[in-house]
């Protein structure tokens, strides 16, 4: 299990809470893990586990039925996921989506849907990316057209997390012609309006259990109520928010890092060559050195981010960084680890396969790394 008693971050209740949220996913979750690995989706009674184990959601305040609690609370359960290679889109949820309807939606939207995101009665997607639109926001091609009351939406995305399950969508769609990105708008669309549709599951090289999806909107009609904020500012809700969506992947990475660590020096103890454990020899001994330095370090600028974030003081660079820094990380770590497995890390059968797969994507998703250092560069 992580080890947390150098943790900087926390306070003795958030320790109390990861004990909570730790022997639940052992209960709930590690069982089900190959299983869902197998069929491509996490099972909806899951979510609704989580809901009642208080593990959704845990920062909608209080008026809107939430608990009202700071961010460390989903760092705890982001990393607890990822320790143990869930992929579920927790994370997505409670990180990423719920934080649009907090900040945008109008009363009657968020009394609507937080208090089902909470119990995880309904689960939330974003439908940002395109088939030729990706991290350049320029490129939306969905658009939706105002006729009366009510706003017509037509497009397509692709690679949307929660896809399958989604009962409501916040669709990124262009609703001015001009203005580029910034002609953009955020709209909530129920998965039950007549013109939407989902494509197929997609077959994707990691993250197996999180469902991800095409979805298609063909004349969908929505009342203009569930724009969420003001028309034609999308794009600078979106900027307001990547932040913590960055910063979010840089704690999970951390984590899956440092289970892959783990993974390595179990089997390494265990595994003889040469007459020995291949713990014993310089270059394993050398080589888990560096990667122990590595996360070392990478443990004491979660905890310091995560503490400007709960103060509200991490900045978009500052976040950029994070996801730079811990997902290269998480990468070099996992494919060290498989490389001390040899032959036995490229077998489904143990974990450090799975954790390699999962690692190639969060060098892409909530902003490629080439993207973060167009970011950090632009400060400079």
């Amino acid at each position: 299990m992580l080890q947390t008693h150098t943790r900087t971050a926390f306070e003795p209740e958030h320790e109390m809470f990861r004990d909570q949220v730790r022997k639940f996913l052992l209960q709930a979750a590690v069982p089900q893990l190959d299983r869902w690995e197998r069929e491509g989706i996490v099972d909806r009674e899951f979510w609704l586990a989580c809901g009642e184990a208080g593990i959704l959601c845990p920062t909608v305040p209080q008026a809107d039925g939430g608990l009202g609690a700071d961010f460390r609370y989903n760092a705890i359960i982001d990393e607890e996921l990822s320790y143990i290679g869930c992929s579920a889109g927790l994370v997505l949820q409670s990180d990423v989506a719920v934080d649009y309807l907090v900040h945008y939606a109008s009363p009657e939207l968020r009394q609507r849907w937080l208090p089902k995101m909470i119990s995880g009665e309904a689960i939330a997607a974003i439908a940002m990316t395109e088939p030729g639109a990706g991290s350049d926001l320029q490129g939306i091609k969905t658009t939706a057209r105002r006729e009366g009351d009510d706003y017509i939406i037509n497009g397509s995305k692709t690679y949307i997390t929660n896809g399958q399950h989604a009962d409501i969508v916040i669709v990124v769609a262009r609703t001015a012609a001009e203005g580029g990105a910034r002609g953009t708008s955020l709209i909530l669309v129920e998965a039950d309006r007549p013109g939407f549709s989902r494509g197929r599951n997609l077959d994707k090289i990691g993250l197996h259990a999180a469902d991800t999806s095409e979805l298609f909107f063909e004349d969908v009609r929505v009342p203009a109520e569930n724009l969420l904020g003001t028309e034609n500012s999308g794009f600078v809700y979106l900027m307001e928010r990547l932040p913590q969506e960055r910063f979010s992947i840089a704690v999970c990475a951390q984590a899956a890092a440092q289970r892959a660590f783990d993974e390595a020096v179990e089997y390494t103890k265990g595994r003889k060559a040469f007459g020995k454990a291949i713990f014993d020899l310089q270059n394993t001994r050398f080589t888990l050195a560096e990667l122990a330095t590595a996360l070392q370090v990478g443990w004491a600028h979660i905890d310091w981010a995560l503490a400007r974030h709960a103060r509200g003081e991490l900045t978009a660079v500052e976040a950029s960084a994070a996801k730079l820094h811990h997902t290269e990380l998480q990468w070099n770590c996992t494919d060290v680890a498989l490389q001390m497995f040899g032959g036995a890390g490229y077998m489904n059968e143990y974990l450090i396969a799975r954790l390699w797969r999962d690692a190639r994507v969060t060098r892409i998703f909530g902003g490629t790394s080439e993207i973060m250092k167009e970011v950090i560069g632009r400060s400079l």
